[in-house]
């Protein structure tokens, strides 16, 4: 990418800038909830089909001793169809290894984490107004790189688990947190709700307990 030279740092500049980096942070954080989700549905998918597996070896080995025992062409039959479908699930699992691919997607949504938190710190950044824009947009442009190279070597994503993270995300509010939720992992100094401290109660005086004992 070009250098940026002669940036005009003005207020109006600075919302532009903020409203690209919104709308980049906002794609980074479906895409790693995506990914999450795609590991997630794949890791469910994988353990169904070695349960299936499981399963289907069982029954086709009961079924050959049925056969052998003295079940004829019943036995033989039962063991021939589950062993073809045993074998039609074992093609499936050799050519798709879903655990493979599943770690994929929990890598790539491990560096969009990282993708993900750099873009945030870069909003607040900006918020802040210490750094000049020349320095923030070398910074997104460092940011886009790094995002293209994740992108580059992700395995693709499905429908399914964008509404999914779509779910997670808006309905289940997953990147959302009260002050109260976030106060419960903080130090009471640092904590944010926690209530103002009530005026000073003074024991109330009467005459007679002002004046001294007389008796």
């Amino acid at each position: 990418m070009e250098p940026h030279t002669q940036t005009d740092d003005t207020a109006q500049s600075r919302r532009v800038f903020e409203s690209q980096l919104r709308e980049c942070y906002g794609r980074v954080v479906y895409s790693h909830k995506t990914h999450e989700k795609c590991a997630d549905i794949l890791l469910s998918r994988f353990s169904r089909i070695k349960l299936a597996q499981i399963l289907l070896s069982a029954l086709t080995t009961a079924g050959c001793l049925a056969a052998l025992t003295g079940l004829g062409a019943t036995g033989t039959a039962v063991a021939l169809v589950l062993s073809t479908m045993l074998l039609v699930l074992n093609a499936y699992a050799k050519n798709y290894d879903l655990g493979q691919l599943a770690q994929k997607h929990r890598e790539a949504a491990a560096d969009l984490w990282f993708v993900r938190e750099k873009y945030l710190s870069l909003i607040t950044d900006l918020a802040m107004g210490e750094k000049p824009l020349e320095k923030l947009q070398l910074d997104r442009d460092e940011l886009l790189k790094k995002l293209h190279g994740i992108y580059s070597g992700a395995p693709s994503t499905t429908f399914e688990a964008y509404r999914k993270a779509q779910e997670a995300l808006k309905q289940l509010e997953d990147l959302t947190f009260a002050d109260e939720e976030i106060d419960a992992f903080l130090p009471k100094a640092l904590r944010r709700s926690v209530p103002p401290a009530g005026p000073t109660r003074v024991a109330a005086t009467t005459p007679e307990s002002a004046s001294p004992d007389r008796r």
